[in-house]
C-alpha cells in the first residue's frame, strides 16, 4: 500500500453518482480503496462498448493497482523497491524506471527539493515505515550521509547504490503516476471522458456529465481539516492535465507546544516550517503535477512563484498565511471559479 495523508481535493462535481444519461452516452462512477487510500474514477461509456464494459473497466483498474503495489510500494514487503531497499535485487521494472528517471529529472530541476532518497528522514520523524524515536542531531548529519538521488544509479534494468543503507520511497509521485497509468489504460479501452481521483490526485480527460471541463475543488488549509469538501477555497476547471496538492495541515503532530508537519525537506532531514500552507499543481500529466506539489511545499512561496514564473508549462494555486489571514496566488493560465 502506498500511503499518504488523506486527499487534499474534493471533487465539486459531486462525481459518486452511478450513473447518468445525456446524449454523450451512459456516464459511470466506481469507488474502492487501494494503495492504502480511496479511489473514484468516473467514466463515460464509449458508444458501441460490448456487454459487461464497466466489468473489463473494474478489471483493468485491479490489473493497475496490482501492477503498481507490486513495484512501488514500500508498505508491501514483497516490492520491488522495498527488495531494492533491503539489498535483496538490483534488477528493476518498466514502472519503476519510468518513476525514478522523472524523479531524477526533478530533483535536478528543484536543486533536491524533490528526493526520493529522503525515505530515512521521514522514518526519523515518524512519517514512514518506522514509529518515531527520540534521536539527536547527530543522527540526523548520520543519515544525510547516505541520503541524496548521487547515492543511487540505474544503468540498464539495474539500479545500483552506493551505500547499502541507503532506501528509497516514491509515495510522494506513485499515487499521480497510478492516476496516470489508469486513465492511460482507460483510453485504450476506448474511453475519452474521464476522471481518475487516487487520494487526492487528479487526472482528467475530455467533460465532465454537463458537457463541461471538470471542476476540481480545493480545500482550505486549516489545520486539522480532514474532511474533504467541508471548507472550499476555490474551485479550478481543467481537462487533459494532471492535478496533485500538497500541505502540511493534515499530516503533523504536536509536540512539546511546536508542529513538526510530515513535509521534510530532503537537503537539511527537517521539517519544513513556513508560511505555505497548501499548494496545488497542474501538469501535462500527475506524476510531474504530485513531485511538483511536493517540492514546492519544500521550497516555500517565493522560490516556488520564481520557479514557476520559468516554467510556463505548469500551473499552480498557491495559499499561504499572512499574519493570520490565507492569501492566495494562482498562475494565469489555470481557470479559478471561486
Amino acid at each position: 500500500m502506498i500511503k499518504k495523508p488523506f486527499p487534499f481535493i474534493f471533487l465539486c462535481l459531486l462525481l459518486l453518482f452511478t450513473v447518468s444519461c445525456n446524449q454523450w452516452g451512459h456516464y459511470v462512477s466506481l469507488q474502492g480503496s487501494a494503495l492504502g487510500t480511496t479511489y473514484a474514477i468516473t467514466f463515460r461509456t464509449p458508444e458501441g462498448a460490448p456487454s459487461g464494459f464497466s466489468d473489463l473497466v473494474e478489471q483493468t483498474i485491479a490489473s493497475g493497482f496490482k501492477r503498481i503495489n507490486n513495484s512501488l510500494s514500500i508498505y508491501n514487503n514483497h516490492s520491488l523497491i522495498s527488495r531494492i531497499n533491503r539489498n535483496l535485487t538490483q534488477e528493476t521494472d518498466s514502472l519503476f524506471r519510468v518513476v525514478f528517471n522523472k524523479s531524477m529529472d526533478i530533483f535536478i530541476l528543484t536543486h533536491g527539493a524533490f528526493d526520493i532518497t529522503a525515505a530515512p528522514f521521514f522514518d526519523f520523524w515518524g512519517f514512514g515505515l518506522k514509529k518515531r524515536d527520540t534521536h539527536g542531531q547527530d543522527s540526523l548529519e548520520l543519515i544525510r550521509q547516505y541520503t541524496g538521488m548521487d547515492k543511487f544509479r540505474l544503468e540498464g534494468l539495474s539500479i545500483y547504490k552506493e551505500d547499502p543503507r541507503s532506501s528509497l520511497s516514491m509515495n510522494a509521485i506513485a499515487k499521480g503516476f497510478a492516476c496516470d497509468l489508469i486513465a492511460g489504460e482507460l483510453s485504450e479501452l476506448g474511453i475519452t471522458d474521464m476522471l481518475v481521483e487516487i487520494g487526492g490526485e487528479i487526472v482528467c480527460r475530455g467533460l465532465n456529465p454537463e458537457k463541461k471541463y471538470w471542476r476540481i475543488g480545493i480545500d482550505s488549509p486549516v489545520d486539522g481539516n480532514i474532511h474533504s469538501g467541508k471548507n472550499i477555497q476555490a474551485v479550478i476547471t481543467m481537462t487533459d492535465k494532471g492535478l496533485a496538492t500538497s500541505g502540511n495541515y493534515r499530516n503533523y503532530y504536536i509536540e512539546n507546544g511546536k508542529k513538526y508537519a510530515h513535509i521534510i525537506n530532503p537537503q537539511t532531514g527537517l521539517p519544513v516550517s513556513h508560511n505555505l500552507l497548501s499548494v496545488t499543481v497542474i501538469a501535462p500529466d500527475c506524476m510531474t503535477a504530485d513531485a511538483f506539489a511536493t517540492a514546492f511545499m519544500v521550497m516555500g512561496l517565493e522560490a516556488s512563484i520564481g520557479f514557476l514564473n520559468q516554467h510556463p508549462e505548469l500551473g499552480a494555486y498557491l495559499i499561504y498565511d499572512q499574519g493570520g489571514v490565507f492569501k492566495t496566488f494562482a498562475t494565469d493560465n489555470i481557470t479559478i471559479e471561486l
